[in-house]
């Protein structure tokens, strides 16, 4: 019994005998108060009862972090959850749709404590398509916007949708969130392009959450989509 396995076997069997022997230690309570461990808050020796008790307010301490936590995340989107119902109200205020493009941008920015935000349109009609809503917008920026199947959030690249901003240079992290009329999956219903700025460059990280900025964007989606052409339909014979 000199191996490693050999020893590892039988702390195995004294283990199991004491777990299903536990009157064990009601013949011999003394070994409890003389078995001896190292603390884990430094080399001093601790009894058994209190390394037991050291752990048990480890788990504690533990379990109260996780529980903070989980209020703060919990207020938090409670708190977005109330800025997105205000929003909405916002938007279902406006009769004016000339108005409408500056409503969802300054509302967006003044209800979410956005520094900056921009809102770029193609594929109107009638007097919608001389606002500045829809100047300025190249191919690229229409096909790159078509491509996002979800909200971009990263540190500002040089991407044609940051240059919408009123100080693009001062915005180091950008949120580009597709503006869709329709299925959001179809490219060909890209009809937009919210862009959100900030000069911090956490605020709008890759690997944040996109869960809220999806409601923001099929919000606006469905407001602006009314500046739309209405699709042709068949007359019935």
């Amino acid at each position: 019994m000199n191996s490693t396995t050999d020893i590892a076997v039988t702390e195995e069997t004294i283990a199991d005998y004491l777990l299903h022997h536990p009157e064990f230690f009601e013949r011999h309570a003394d070994m409890l108060s003389r078995v001896q461990l190292v603390s884990s808050h430094g080399p001093r020796a601790v009894s058994l009862q209190e390394r037991q008790a050291e752990m048990l307010r480890e788990k504690i301490k533990t379990l109260e972090l996780r529980i903070m936590e989980m209020v703060r995340h919990s207020s938090e989107n409670a708190s977005i959850a109330e800025k997105l119902h205000a929003w909405s109200c916002a938007l279902a205020k406006v009769q004016d749709l000339r108005e409408l493009p500056h409503v969802v941008t300054a509302s967006l920015q003044n209800i979410f404590d956005v520094p900056q935000v921009a809102l770029r349109m193609w594929g109107l009609v009638g007097t919608h398509t001389s606002s500045i809503y829809t100047m300025g917008v190249s191919d690229d920026a229409k096909s790159f916007a078509a491509s996002l199947t979800m909200p971009f959030c990263g540190p500002n690249m040089g991407f044609e949708p940051g240059y919408w901003l009123v100080d693009p240079d001062a915005a180091q992290s950008l949120a580009l969130l597709t503006l869709h009329d329709g299925d959001p999956g179809n490219p060909a219903h890209a009809f937009g392009m919210l862009v959100l700025g900030s000069p911090d460059p956490l605020r709008f990280e890759a690997t944040m959450g996109t869960e809220f900025l999806s409601h923001i964007a099929s919000l606006a989606s469905a407001a602006l989509s009314r500046m739309r052409p209405a699709p042709l339909t068949l007359a019935r014979v």
